[in-house]
């Protein structure tokens, strides 16, 4: 089971009869698939955000329908006609400093088979009109960061995946733009490119989901959605 999900990232190991060294091989190959998609998204991005949304949109529809390690369950990939991701709207992409954080903080999330995986707090950003969101690190082998985000639709009917969406998770090569230029670091935001965890899809992940931190008070209209929003 992963800890830190990206766009769906894998089955258990030894699911559906399969030896673990094919099960470790196809997790191993969505993630590079994963890794090139995002790659293709920031050169895209950089003349034309909205065609690099489609890009990744199809891409992801692609992999969620015919990789053996899609994080779909078996009767929901044979009725799989496509994520529910909104148009896109250029007014939810930013480019933004991390802004130190005041106080150190961790988060521990506990998982099935991969243990306690720590998190910890690097900072915050200010997103305009919307609130405040928490970076985070993770503070384990291959580090990483990490950008949750839970909106004011979750939950709701025809809304966002209740637990939240990801925005960046840089250990599994979900990432839109970073930047480092002497005592700032700064982050490509682009919530039209928020995405469900794998445990949206199938409940025997186990995902870090968004806390008080990662939550912001507006609805978040665009991104990925959740047919199964109550």
């Amino acid at each position: 089971m992963s800890t830190i999900d990206s766009a769906g990232a894998a089955q258990a190991e030894g699911a559906a009869g399969r030896s673990r060294a094919v099960t470790a091989v196809e997790t191993a190959d969505w993630r590079r698939r994963v890794f090139g998609l995002y790659a293709s998204v920031r050169r895209m991005a950089a003349t034309d955000p909205a065609e690099a949304h489609a890009y990744w949109v199809s891409c992801r529809d692609e992999l969620f329908s015919s990789h053996p390690a899609s994080p779909l369950l078996d009767a929901d990939r044979e009725r799989f006609t496509g994520l529910p991701v909104a148009g896109y709207d250029p007014d939810w992409r930013f480019e933004l400093p991390i802004l130190p954080a005041a106080e150190g903080r961790r988060m521990e999330v506990e998982t099935g088979t991969d243990g306690v995986v720590p998190f910890e707090l690097l900072g915050t950003v200010r997103v305009p009109l919307a609130g405040t969101l928490d970076v985070w690190r993770l503070a384990s082998y291959g580090g990483g960061l990490f950008v949750p985000v839970k909106d004011a639709l979750a939950g709701r009917p025809g809304g966002t995946y209740g637990g939240g969406r990801y925005l960046i998770d840089t250990i599994k090569g979900a990432d839109l733009g970073l930047a480092a230029d002497g005592e700032e670091a700064t982050l490509v935001l682009d919530f039209n490119f928020a995405y469900n965890p794998s445990c949206a899809y199938d409940p025997a992940w186990a995902c870090p989901l968004a806390q008080a931190g990662n939550t912001l008070p507006v609805e978040v209209p665009v991104g990925e959605r959740y047919a199964g929003a109550e």
